[in-house]
């Protein structure tokens, strides 16, 4: 390989370890922004739980299917973006095999076990997707507390 295709190589990397970290970026945004949709709808769900005479169940059965297919919607953009950072990373091992050092498929992941060692590493892509179903079980729980 010549030194302007190395050079073109190594641009390529930059460009694409700087395209992963934005996409985890993105991740962080978006679970921020489900974050605060599931404080304000549980703040609604609960004033409407409190102030709506009788609590009429059509209502609060209305405001569970929302926060649930809102939930299952967070779970799924969540899981895309696992997906997609796991695809960048390993185009980002591909382009380190034409470099002299691999600082991410190599040295990073070996060091962390190559994320089947919980003891080094817990890959927080699959503890985040615990976050929605959270908020799924406690939806669901709160609407059983609420028509009962």
């Amino acid at each position: 390989m010549s030194e302007q295709q190395q050079a073109a190589v190594l641009d390529q990397y930059k460009l694409y370890v700087e395209m992963a970290d934005r996409v985890s970026a993105r991740r962080s945004l978006a679970n921020t922004f489900f974050l605060s949709v599931n404080t304000a709808a549980a703040s609604i769900g609960g004033w409407l739980n409190a102030s709506l005479p009788g609590r009429p169940k059509s209502t609060l059965t209305i405001l569970l299917f929302v926060l649930l297919t809102q939930t299952a919607t967070w779970y799924a953009i969540l899981r895309s973006y696992r997906q997609l950072s796991s695809a960048k990373f390993r185009v980002i091992g591909a382009l380190e095999e034409g470099l002299p050092a691999s600082p991410y498929w190599r040295a990073e992941w070996k060091a962390l076990g190559s994320g089947t060692d919980k003891r080094l590493y817990w890959p927080m892509t699959r503890l985040e997707q615990w976050v929605p179903a959270a908020f799924a079980i406690a939806y669901i729980s709160l609407f059983i507390t609420a028509v009962a």
